[in-house]
């Protein structure tokens, strides 16, 4: 090689890292590209008349057919507000009762993190992602192979989490097996999120008596009763439907707790087409937003205006076999539907995708993922939950799948955020310098170089690289990457807004398992 073209070289390369460098570089919030509630809204699969038949025939679910098995106080309090109980344990809800309890539902609330700049403020069309889930297993990805999570691996989920831009809130996606006891197994895995992250975190009891006792956690943690209701840092996951059309005593329990308590609840509805709802999407579809709508007038018979997410979470079936099929196209379509009948009745609502049917992060991963994600996010669902980290149709949560999924998040935001049509973006005044007055290409122009940071999205791990190059830096493999990276955080990682003296006086109240060596840096 001449010493020409070794400098020639050498120019190109140092201009490439000053330019990788300068992407590199964290930017202000205004003039980030993408952010946490980014405004979808514009895939619409369902019409305006199928939206209106929808409506009307959950109407005529809800006065009709009803939902069975409320606990003895939810019949109490739907009751009181206007619900009927018939003699075939069923309660009912007139027309008139669904209109007034929408008239009244809490809309645009925050659901605040532990620190101000992790608030997101759902509803509207603003699109947030997040992880959720019940996973009974951690995915493996080094030794190709499925164990038992536990909550070190909640922990560290959590961690990764604390450091991914795009995604915005913690729900937690794995059960820890290791905790037998129940009420070991709620406070737990609660502490375990709370330690790993600031971010908005969401959770699931499995008895009131173990949501009062995380409620009493989380009023120490926030620094008193008042500060805990004025700020409420964690929401309830509840299931508290058991489709179809029927109540789920215990978690409806559970519920009135966190109410009381003044923890926002996610009323989730996870029906299985075919199996547990109708196999006809829009059936699925419909039955989901009844349960919801029941689930909501519940919610403000209690509390008139409580925070409460509209979680129509249906799941598709592979029919052929009867086991879920989440990263098909149907539950994509599913999704967004959901999303468009959360907009109809101006709700904050929450939904599932990214559920890949893959054992791994793969190829069918990847397209399984980015599809059902980014038509959520199109669709303008407020909180798309699972959308992150998880394989094998929910059974399975992969860390370095977190972490490459946060490339792809950041990539669907773009997508919702559109493109922006005015008079600078249009760009005549531009071709003009270019092509009458410039060197004929854009590649230093003013405009380029202002819109390099704020219009495009670059990947943090994806490579982009020539073949020539790719070969030149040793054939990078993403896999490999997002396992380094993934061992990078952990070993670098601990957060520390819980402070050691709150932690100390959890742990003299709390039976907390997760050893305080492993929230400290070695």
């Amino acid at each position: 090689m001449t010493q020409m073209q070794s400098e020639r070289k050498s120019r190109r390369a140092g201009g490439r890292d000053a330019r990788k460098a300068l992407r590199a570089a964290p930017l202000a919030e205004d003039v980030r590209p993408i952010r946490p509630g980014m405004e979808g809204g514009t895939f619409k699969p369902l019409s305006d008349a199928s939206i209106q038949k929808i409506h009307q025939a959950i109407l005529k679910i809800l006065s009709e057919i009803g939902l069975a098995d409320a606990p003895q106080s939810g019949i109490d309090i739907m009751t009181a507000a206007g619900a009927t109980y018939g003699d075939d344990g069923r309660v009912r809800f007139s027309p008139s009762l669904v209109e007034d309890t929408l008239a009244m539902a809490a809309r645009n609330f925050t659901l605040h993190g532990q620190d101000e700049k992790h608030d997101i403020h759902p509803g509207g069309n603003r699109v947030h992602y997040g992880t959720a889930g019940a996973a009974v297993h951690l995915v493996d990805v080094e030794n190709r192979e499925y164990r038992e999570s536990n909550l070190q691996d909640i922990y560290d989920a959590s961690r990764i989490v604390e450091t991914l831009d795009n995604v915005h809130y913690f729900q937690r996606p794995m059960v820890a097996r290791d905790m037998e006891d129940p009420a070991d197994l709620d406070l737990n895995t609660l502490y375990a999120a709370l330690s790993g992250t600031r971010k908005h975190v969401g959770t699931s009891f499995t008895t009131a008596e173990n949501a009062q006792q995380s409620l009493d956690m989380l009023k120490i943690i926030a620094g008193g009763e008042d500060k805990w209701r004025a700020r409420p840092f964690v929401s309830n996951s509840n299931c508290f439907v058991v489709p179809p059309l029927k109540f789920a005593t215990e978690s409806c329990q559970v519920m009135e707790v966190c109410i009381r308590g003044g923890m926002p609840v996610l009323l989730l509805s996870a029906g299985q087409a075919g199996a547990t709802a109708p196999a006809a999407i829009a059936g699925t579809v419909t039955q989901a937003t009844a349960e919801c709508i029941a689930g909501l007038i519940y919610v403000n018979a209690m509390q008139p205006g409580h925070p409460a997410i509209f979680g129509t979470w249906p799941f598709v079936s592979d029919l052929r076999t009867g086991a879920m099929s989440g990263g098909s196209g149907e539950q994509a379509l599913l999704t967004a539907a959901c999303a468009q009948m959360h907009h109809f009745y101006g709700v904050t609502g929450g939904s599932a995708a990214g559920m890949a049917d893959a054992k791994l992060p793969d190829p069918q991963s990847g397209y399984e993922k980015g599809i059902t994600n980014v038509m959520a996010g199109l669709s303008g669902l407020n909180m798309v939950y699972e959308s992150v980290g998880m394989h094998g149709s929910l059974l399975g949560f992969c860390l370095e799948s977190l972490i490459i999924d946060n490339d792809m998040i950041g990539q669907c935001l773009r997508c919702v955020r559109g493109i922006e049509v005015n008079d600078e973006t249009i760009s005549v005044e531009t071709m003009r310098q270019v092509c009458t007055e410039g060197p004929g290409h854009y590649l230093g122009h003013a405009q380029t170089l202002d819109l390099m940071q704020t219009e495009y999205v670059y990947p943090a791990l994806g490579d982009r690289t020539s073949p020539k190059e790719w070969e030149e830096i040793g054939k990078p493999d993403l896999i490999r990457k997002a396992t380094e990276e993934k061992h990078r955080i952990l070993s670098s990682t601990f957060p520390n807004h819980i402070s050691g003296e709150i932690d100390r006086q959890i742990r003299e109240n709390f039976n907390i398992k997760l050893p305080r060596s492993a929230m400290r840096k070695a």
